[in-house]
């Protein structure tokens, strides 16, 4: 069991019982925590946690009881409603319940659904941020999700509706022409069809894609390819999700950044990888 980290002096808010804390536990790396969610381990009775919720960030509230609530795609998991009824009743019961799910709760976490139900059940909620597996598990591998010489938008899509289909809500033409680094969340499943679909856009058949896989974790794995070669180099790489996809001359920068890699005493692929001739610094 992990030492459970100590926090530092500060007016941190006291859980309640029957309250709710529905909080975002990072992408993987237990490090990328928030001091409110480790707060709130320190004190809830229950846990209600989702399937990227690691191990190490458990045992930080080992007077809790673990309540398990993944939902993963192919897999049996529980429905919807019937999470959100319980964090409901165990509220009522009395219980200082914290619903930790992984990234953000609010990033295509549902974390809205649960936070809705709560509150037209009376009740009380609070709501803790995480950080992004679109912008830490990216971070981790080397790429910025936004950088001047590449882009002034980014653009965050679910790879899969509540069907469990590609998105025929999503305007796919609309964000091929108007979002120069397109960050798609659960989109292994369709990238095939995704990026048929941005091709058939416009967007260029050589355009830099990377897969990251358990992003920020000791099993992350980075796959670099481009669009036209994404879905074949998945299958023949034969990577699994969870992952996150990046989409844009964004994932070039990995060619420079990939501190990982740097850790371990490889030196950088390209300083340049954007061919600009001139200090990153420039304007």
């Amino acid at each position: 069991m992990s030492p459970i980290p100590p926090l530092p002096p500060h007016d941190w808010p006291s859980f309640e019982p029957g309250w709710v804390w529905l909080c975002g536990a990072g992408p993987g790396d237990p490090g990328l925590l928030t001091l409110h969610a480790l707060n709130a381990l320190r004190q809830a009775d229950v846990v209600v946690y989702d399937a990227l919720v690691g191990e190490a960030i458990l045992d930080w509230a080992p007077q809790a009881r673990h309540v398990y609530a993944g939902k993963r795609g192919g897999k049996p998991s529980a429905q919807q409603r019937d999470i959100s009824l319980m964090l409901v009743d165990l509220a009522r019961a009395g219980r200082r319940v914290l619903r930790l799910k992984g990234g953000d709760p609010f990033v295509f976490g549902r974390g809205g659904e649960e936070a809705q139900t709560l509150v037209q059940f009376g009740v009380p909620i609070r709501i803790v941020p995480g950080i992004s597996a679109g912008i830490g598990g990216l971070a981790y591998a080397g790429i910025p999700v936004t950088h001047r010489d590449v882009n002034q938008s980014v653009t965050f899509v679910t790879g899969h509706d509540q069907t469990g289909t590609a998105p025929a809500a999503l305007d796919w033409s609309a964000i091929a022409r108007g979002s120069q680094v397109i960050v798609i969340y659960m989109g292994m499943k369709h990238l095939g069809q995704i990026a048929d679909a941005l091709i058939a856009a416009g967007r260029p058949e050589d355009e830099p894609v990377a897969i990251v896989c358990s992003a920020t974790t000791a099993q992350q794995a980075v796959l670099e390819t481009t669009l036209h070669r994404a879905a074949r180099d998945v299958a023949e790489a034969g990577i699994e999700p969870p992952s996150i996809i990046c989409v844009g001359r964004a994932v070039l920068m990995r060619q420079a950044l990939d501190w990982q890699a740097m850790l371990e005493g490889q030196a950088p692929r390209n300083l340049d990888p954007l061919d600009r001739g001139r200090p990153a610094e420039s304007a």
